[in-house]
């Protein structure tokens, strides 16, 4: 697994256009959904909620993502 591979999953986790989602709550869909490919990728196991922040931030750049409505809150723009 890797930051690009959260991408979609982030996405996923916040639902259609227009949902917002605490970033706790997606923390919790991926590690749900996907904890043994998790626990399998090595040390990004230990970085996984660090890259999720950072996959995030590349979502907004491509749109696709806005941060800006409450902190902690992330809603899905596409």
């Amino acid at each position: 697994m890797t930051r690009e591979d959260l991408k979609p999953l982030i996405l996923t986790a916040i639902g259609s256009p227009g949902n917002k989602a605490k970033i706790a709550k997606i923390a919790k869909f991926i590690w749900d959904h996907h904890q043994s490919d998790l626990e399998a990728s090595g040390d990004f196991f230990y970085t996984w909620q660090y890259d999720m922040r950072w996959a995030g931030d590349s979502l907004v750049k491509e749109g696709k993502l806005d941060k800006k409505s409450r902190v902690g809150v992330w809603e899905r723009l596409k």
